[in-house]
């Protein structure tokens, strides 16, 4: 766990953005990069699908589409795990191409920021730097962001005030809760919950009622979809392979069924979020009081976390209205508006000014 606000090795407030840039939030589950030339943004799977040894087959949505469908012979992955860059050669063919599709492969040299989870080591955070370098998308510069401080951003909150703000956000593999005040970071804790182990006990709790096997992809959908078909009042229906019998078939899920699977990772998340709340300054609890939690991530609004937060911590909890992209629009505001430069770093030793 991560306590006190981090010291900037280098300051991003004495210079401004000349030219291009590029605002990069490296999710577990999504890539979300921010184009200041044109205003855009894209969002796509974190996956790479590769065939043979080393052929780029697809990547992004392309190759989330082939995922649990692909031959032997054929390899889809996500470079990142638990919230860090686990296969750095296959993240650097997805970034460039990325960076390559945005650009139209027309990219005289960019800046780069980067946002990073707080609460991992500092060889962690050097992959990310790394990670840029060496992709061959002529970064003229790279800056560090910390992700909450984002968040923030996105969420369009003035980080730089002396206001005591909570983010809490639910990722794919991760969730990160902070605490920020005057431009920093507080308290930050990252435990490895989110969106994934809530597709693992959607396919646990069917498998173990129904005797039915069903894929990450069906588990995924149902979660997502779960609020509309509750509101229905008719059971889930699923399709995948019977235990017993080895054979396709569908099923009609009671969406009970998946609230109760969920319950226990929801409350693992709250119960944090107690723990962080309870090693708070008072001054800044007494700002979280009066504001309220804020709930982002793209994990966020899938499932009840938004109402077992409010009551186990009894506060008020603001849901963001596009929790997966607010890392991104965040990293945007940075780009665009010189009075938020200043979050912005390098790290010593590893960028030139």
């Amino acid at each position: 766990m991560f306590f006190g606000n981090k010291k900037n090795t280098s300051n991003g407030s004495d210079y401004t953005v000349n030219g291009h840039a590029f605002g990069i939030d490296l999710g577990t589950g999504n890539i979300k990069i921010f184009n200041n030339a044109d205003g855009s943004i894209i969002n796509e799977k974190n996956m790479i699908a590769v065939k043979g040894k080393d052929d780029l087959l697809a990547y992004g949505n392309e190759a989330y589409d082939m995922f649990e469908k692909n031959p032997s012979n054929i390899r889809i992955s996500y470079p990142l795990s638990n919230g860090v860059i686990a296969d750095i050669n296959h993240m650097q063919v997805v970034l460039k191409s990325f960076i390559s599709e945005m650009t139209r492969a027309k990219n005289p040299g960019s800046d780069f920021f980067v946002a990073v989870p707080t609460d991992i080591t500092e060889v962690e955070k050097r992959a990310f730097f790394d990670l840029v370098k060496d992709s061959n998308v002529k970064a003229k510069k790279i800056m560090i962001v910390e992700k909450a401080i984002a968040d923030g951003l996105g969420l369009d909150i003035d980080v730089k005030n002396s206001q005591g703000v909570m983010i809490v956000d639910v990722g794919f593999d991760t969730t990160e809760i902070s605490i920020l005040s005057l431009g920093g970071i507080v308290i930050s804790k990252l435990i490895k919950v989110g969106g994934r182990k809530f597709d693992e006990c959607i396919q646990n709790a069917i498998r173990r009622e129904y005797h039915l096997v069903i894929g990450g992809k069906t588990s995924e959908k149902l979660k997502i979809e779960l609020n509309t078909i509750r509101d229905s009042g008719e059971d889930a229906v699923v399709y995948g392979r019977d235990i017993v019998t080895g054979l396709p078939v569908e099923r009609r899920i009671p969406t009970d069924l998946v609230d109760i699977s969920l319950n226990e990772h929801v409350n693992t998340i709250v119960d944090n979020v107690k723990v962080i709340l309870e090693r708070t300054p008072p001054e800044l609890a007494a700002d979280i009081y009066k504001h309220g939690i804020y709930l982002t991530g793209g994990s966020a609004n899938l499932v009840n976390i938004q109402e077992l937060v409010s009551r186990g911590t009894s506060l008020n909890v603001n849901l963001s209205e596009e929790p997966q992209v607010s890392v991104v629009e965040g990293l945007a505001r940075v780009i665009k508006e010189e009075s938020f430069r200043s979050v912005a770093y390098s790290i010593e030793g590893m960028s030139q000014h």
